[in-house]
């Protein structure tokens, strides 16, 4: 398993094209970014070259979702946006060639059945999967614990177990963040076993509070054994909130789980 940085979160205080240096030059593997949209394709893509590190992971961009709305991938009438979004990030992907694209199921929307949003839901994951996989790239979706984003769609394991289900298409699978699972008092390992087989990335944080591992009291060692158990080599990603400005500052912990990896084998 390779650890990615968050470049949403992590090195904040440089510009973006500058944080990918500080990540590698901190000694990630790789990084994410949750929305690189502002930054042209190609210069994103010519400063992942020249330090030498992967794009492990972007999203599809969300509409409205982030400034407390219900954003696009599961509201009926948001269909023709969540297409244009959809080819927004096939456009972005084919550029900057991710490994992965996320797609944030969003809130239920106002006046919108649970039933109706999973429909609109699944018919959305199926069309970004099925185009995603004619570029190699592979679709996610994750849940999102609803105590910080009231209302989300999806929350828990077994949820995200059921979209997998109602989905069905081999270019899919699960997003599986730690510090949502955490912030629901639900068992990590427990959460690994329930979508085992399944699991197309990981992103952590300690919990409480989201931030570097060492911060809170989750437990991380035993969810990394259960991963390592249950298959998973893919990625890990570093998506918390550094309590120091300089976030290189904060990253005591890289080495450490460094060393948890490679005892892991």
């Amino acid at each position: 398993m390779k650890i990615a940085a968050n470049l949403s979160l992590l090195f904040t205080e440089l510009p973006l094209v500058e944080r990918i240096v500080a990540a590698a030059a901190a000694g990630f593997d790789g990084v994410e970014i949750q929305f690189p949209y502002e930054l042209p394709a190609l210069r994103l893509k010519e400063a992942l070259a020249a330090a030498g590190l992967p794009l492990v992971l972007i999203n599809v961009p969300a509409g409205d979702l982030l400034s407390g709305g219900a954003g696009l991938a599961a509201v009926p009438a948001r269909r023709a946006e969540f297409a244009a979004a959809l080819r927004e990030a096939l456009t972005y992907a084919a550029m900057v060639r991710p490994l992965a694209v996320n797609v944030l199921p969003g809130r239920l929307a106002e006046g919108v059945s649970r039933e109706q949003a999973l429909e609109t839901l699944v018919s959305n994951l199926r069309l970004a999967a099925e185009e995603f996989q004619l570029l190699g790239i592979r679709l996610l979706a994750e849940a999102i614990n609803p105590l910080d984003m009231p209302g989300f769609l999806i929350n828990t394991p077994a949820q995200l177990d059921e979209l997998l289900r109602a989905v069905d298409h081999p270019n899919f699978a699960a997003q599986l963040d730690f510090y949502h699972m955490a912030r629901q008092g639900l068992e990590l390992p427990a959460a690994i076993r329930q979508l085992s087989g399944r699991i197309g990335h990981v992103q952590f944080a300690d919990c409480p509070g989201r931030g570097a591992p060492g911060s809170g009291v989750l437990a991380f060692e035993p969810a990394l054994r259960a991963l390592q158990g249950s298959g998973y080599r893919g990625w890990l990603g570093a998506e918390y909130q550094p309590d120091q400005r300089d976030t290189r500052a904060g990253l005591g912990w890289l080495a450490d789980w460094r060393q948890t990896l490679a005892a892991l084998g």
